[in-house]
């Protein structure tokens, strides 16, 4: 089978006797126009390493695949693998496919030089893939760009102000901090099948210099901390973390104040105050 070959997605879909399953987070895209869209939102792909979780049949695989790019898709659900097959054979030498759990797996050891991660996450992983990514003492990340897919909630949440405090919180200081996260592209629940019933949007994630003294691990901790309870004041919400209550005052951070009201500037402050730095 060459390119010229392939059929349809949604023939494939049938051929196969595939169809999207809960237990696994998955709703197939079709559009293949909008498919390509994503592909591009990267920038140029070609010859590019890319990693993909998740390609269900291959929809996105193949408009990453058509952009030029060196994809390795992970997949633990059997179902697909023959479909991913079959573009394997129709691009040579561009695809290789991995069975398993992409939360098991480090993307470190299947690339030996920078890469992008472009996935349409599966929503029951997907922000605990996202968090994996973003944590780590070693910076910047051997991850070149992120572009990934999320219910529109979770995207706001990424790229979330204070000035949205209902949005604001642990995973926007995460993405925030030593990255530049924005919107890319909302994307209509009526594009997959079976439809969610919740909107899209795909998020894309460049690395940006990482503040000088500061721990990632303690900055995890600072927001874990200050957002597991953040209906409270700091004064209440850190005092279990040793050494919080007089880095606020140090830094003359008012401790009535809630952790929705921080910038994420104050909080790498807070961190690297309790990072010795």
């Amino acid at each position: 089978m060459n390119q010229s070959d392939l059929p349809p997605l949604r023939d494939v879909i049938n051929r196969h006797g595939l169809f999207a399953t809960k237990a696994l987070g998955q709703n197939f895209l079709f559009d293949e126009q909008l498919l390509d869209r994503i592909a591009a939102i990267p920038g140029k792909l070609k010859g590019q390493d890319v990693l993909e979780v998740g390609p269900g049949p291959g929809g996105l695989t193949r408009a990453l695949l058509r952009a030029g790019a060196n994809v390795t898709a992970i997949e633990m659900d059997k179902r697909c693998l023959p479909a991913l097959a079959e573009l394997a054979e129709a691009f040579p030498g561009q695809l290789t496919v991995i069975e398993g759990d992409a939360t098991k797996i480090d993307p470190t050891t299947l690339f030996a030089g920078p890469y992008h991660i472009v996935a349409n996450l599966p929503y029951n992983v997907g922000t605990a893939l996202f968090t994996g990514w973003l944590s780590g003492e070693s910076w910047p990340p051997q991850w070149a760009s992120l572009t990934l897919m999320f219910q529109l909630e979770v995207a706001h949440r990424i790229i979330a102000t204070p000035a949205d405090p209902s949005a604001f919180g642990r995973l926007a200081v995460l993405a925030q901090w030593r990255s530049a996260a924005k919107l890319a592209m909302k994307v209509h629940r009526s594009a997959f099948t079976p439809p969610p019933k919740v909107m899209s949007a795909i998020v894309h994630v460049t690395p940006a210099d990482m503040p000088q003294g500061v721990s990632a691990r303690m900055l995890e901790r600072v927001t874990e901390a200050a957002f597991g309870q953040r209906r409270k004041m700091l004064r209440q919400s850190l005092k279990g973390l040793p050494g919080a209550l007089a880095a606020l005052e140090t830094l003359g951070i008012d401790p009535q104040r809630r952790a929705e009201t921080l910038s994420v500037d104050e909080f790498v402050s807070i961190a690297r105050e309790l990072s010795g730095g």
